[in-house]
């Protein structure tokens, strides 16, 4: 769903820019992802889908742990945080998406740092997501 027409359509509205190009979506090892392709940059989204409880939290603590947290995100799924370089990373049932924004630029769009597009695009994909 996070390379799905209706998400780009949903995306762009919330940026106020539509991408020049979403990459063919892949799936290795349980994880699924495509990037936006822009401009003047990119966001890459990912779902990586697991298997238990225990295994989506230990992913989750890893991502928390080599991203670093910035901030937490209150109100999405089980647990959400900013990371230190601005991407989003969010935990849901057995799945965790995280919306790197590593390459896009400082200035990408006006008013609105890389980790306010990542906060701004994993509301829309949750708010997609049933019980998000």
């Amino acid at each position: 769903m996070i390379c799905a027409k209706e998400a780009q359509v949903e995306i762009a509205a919330s940026l106020d820019i539509t991408p020049t190009r979403v990459t063919t979506p892949t799936w290795h090892d349980h994880l699924y992802s495509c990037t936006y392709e822009y401009p003047n940059g990119a966001v890459t989204l990912s779902v990586k889908e697991l298997t238990s409880l225990a295994t989506t939290a230990s992913y989750f603590d890893s991502l928390e742990h080599s991203l670093g947290t910035a901030e937490p995100l209150y109100g999405l799924g089980q647990g959400a945080f900013i990371a230190t370089h601005g991407d989003a990373v969010v935990r849901k049932d057995y799945k965790v998406l995280l919306v790197d924004v590593h390459a896009l630029p400082a200035n990408f769009l006006p008013l609105m740092r890389p980790s306010d597009v990542a906060q701004s695009i994993t509301t829309v994909i949750m708010g997609c997501w049933t019980g998000a």
